[in-house]
């Protein structure tokens, strides 16, 4: 957002903005390192719960359900409550279902145990994102919150290239054991040092009547034609990449086009590295460019729809490794993507509001996600192993996320602008 948009009220920012949101932010790594840690286990987690892989499977749709099924509360909760109490309780949840996972021997004391951890981590990224906008200039919302998902980018790096390899060298119960010290150690942090907000720059305090408020809370960011943009672009771009980042990329890269696994590992670990540069350069160019943000969410849309048309079509069935190589490079566009759909929701919402608007956005891409892992499984089974006519539920659903983008981005664009003029006008008139 360039300079002449910044509204009343805005944040200084500075070093210590950066040093406290920086906090946030390391508990959002030690978050993902969590969530994808099941990613580079899946194998060794068939053998220690004697589970098949519609069992193993659960695993992944367990934890985006109730991640998704969170969104709202969470939302609720740092409005109410505010980021450091919310971002503690999220970190004490993901942590004790760390510790409870690596000591599982159960298939159910497993699951509970995920369980625990969705929901704990259901609870970091929408507290970093107010932490953001509390600390930060509104111009800096688009970069800030990018950044933000660049760093939970590593964590998933941290999980691929560190705890898999603690696995095979110690087992599973020392590699989970050790990882929850990282848990302990944000916890500590955030309890000594954390704050909500600048001095001088606290939000609005709002009545909270119990339902009542939960309702009108709710209603108020749902009735915003911003929120719900901000949703429907998050639900249109994440869900392919994340659907094949959590379950589908290794069955699909190695039964259907042939490759080693050595190589489909190598191609997962590029739609990563490709996500987070993507991020850099989307949340920079949004900064100095806020009209950015519908072309460039729409590009990837198009772009995602036209790598996957290709790979799938692909006479004989398989696909070049330069065409799987172009998909994966594509797809790590899709993370920096669905964070536009924060920034669509960000202008719509007064601050006391943020945490509410940002769990609706949130639901969007987790929801879609699941929706996909769901369908892809089931047409697998119906198509014996078909995966052309499987993964064809990815346009299904980018058809319907699409067509909502454009019937609410005329409205969402025009109360936006008028927000921005009013905005100036309440600067330049201000009372003596």
């Amino acid at each position: 957002m360039s300079a002449e948009l910044r509204l009343p009220g805005d944040p200084p920012g500075g070093r210590r903005a950066v040093a406290i949101w920086g906090l946030g932010v390391a508990v959002y790594f030690v978050a993902i390192t969590y969530r994808t840690s099941l990613g580079i286990a899946g194998i060794d987690a068939a053998d220690r719960f004697h589970i098949n892989a519609s069992a193993l499977s659960t695993f992944s749709i367990l934890q985006l359900l109730v991640y998704a099924g969170m969104q709202i509360p969470v939302g609720l909760m740092v409005d109410r409550l505010g980021t450091k109490k919310v971002l503690s309780l999220g970190v004490v949840l993901f942590t004790v279902g760390q510790l409870g996972f690596a000591f599982s021997h159960s298939y159910g004391a497993a699951l509970f145990s995920r369980a625990l951890l969705g929901c704990g981590d259901a609870m970091t990224f929408i507290s970093v994102l107010r932490l953001g906008a509390r600390w930060f200039p509104a111009r800096r919302g688009p970069l800030i919150a990018q950044i933000a998902a660049l760093f939970g980018m590593a964590g998933n790096l941290v999980s691929t290239m560190v705890l898999a390899r603690l696995l095979h060298s110690v087992g599973w119960t020392p590699t989970f054991a050790s990882s929850a010290l990282g848990g302990v150690l944000v916890l500590v942090l955030i309890l000594l040092f954390l704050k909500d907000h600048p001095e001088g720059f606290e939000p609005e305090t709002i009545p909270h009547a119990g339902g009542g408020f939960v309702r009108k809370q709710i209603a108020a960011a749902w009735r915003e034609p911003g929120t719900r943009l901000g949703m429907w672009v998050h639900f249109t771009t994440q869900f392919p990449a994340m659907v094949f980042m959590l379950l589908w990329g290794m069955p699909f890269l190695v039964e259907a086009q042939g490759l080693s696994r050595g190589v489909a590992g190598e191609l997962l670990t590029l739609v990563v590295l490709s996500n987070m540069a993507v991020g850099l350069v989307y949340g920079q160019v949004i900064a100095r460019h806020h009209r950015a943000r519908m072309p460039l969410a729409l590009g990837t849309v198009a772009t995602t729809a036209l790598a996957w048309g290709l790979s799938l079509g692909w006479p004989g069935g398989q696909a070049p490794v330069w065409l799987l190589t172009a998909l994966c490079l594509v797809l790590g566009s899709c993370g920096p993507a669905s964070m536009i759909g924060f920034d669509f929701a960000r202008p719509a919402n007064p601050p006391e509001r943020m945490g509410t608007a940002s769990g609706i956005v949130n639901m969007g891409g987790f929801t879609a996600s699941m929706v996909t892992l769901l369908a892809i499984g089931v047409l697998l089974d119906a198509t014996s192993d078909n995966y052309r006519i499987a993964f064809a539920s990815v346009f299904v659903l980018e058809v319907l996320g699409l067509s909502q983008i454009l019937r609410l981005r005329r409205r969402a664009d025009r109360l936006e602008r008028e927000r921005v003029v009013a905005s100036r006008v309440e600067t330049v008139h201000v009372p003596a």
